[in-house]
């Protein structure tokens, strides 16, 4: 069973990595290639979800994530979660819609997701 340290140190890496691609996604957004755009964004959603999956999976095999955690890092992976927790419905939903073509509803669920991801970003980068 990996160890807390490691299983952070994982996530930190899974989250620059989709983070990477998310970014090629927006590059390939920014330059009308919406075909690109959404073959990343789907290799982002199942990437992203894949880790969620491991990381809960993880946690409740027994892993003692928190053990090894000061009080201020085990905040920072409250708050992480508040912002992660929320992501895989949104990024269904964008997929969905983007899938559709439903554009404006695509668009506004942009906004949520940029939010909840640079939240999910700064704190699981950055804070734990």
């Amino acid at each position: 069973m990996p160890t807390g340290p490691t299983i952070i140190l994982a996530l930190k890496i899974a989250v620059v990595a989709v983070t990477l691609i998310l970014a090629a996604a927006l590059y390939a957004l920014w330059h009308g290639n919406y075909r690109l755009h959404g073959r990343l964004n789907l290799l982002f959603f199942v990437l992203t979800v894949s880790a969620v999956i491991a990381f809960e999976t993880l946690l409740q095999l027994g892993a003692d994530v928190k053990g090894h955690m000061s009080a201020a890092q085990l905040l920072a992976l409250q708050i992480h979660l508040c912002f992660a927790g929320p992501l895989p419905v949104v990024m269904g939903i964008m997929l969905y819609t983007g899938l559709q073509h439903y554009r404006r509803v695509h668009i506004g669920l942009s906004v949520l997701f940029s939010v909840l991801w640079i939240g999910t970003f700064i704190t699981g980068v950055f804070l734990l």
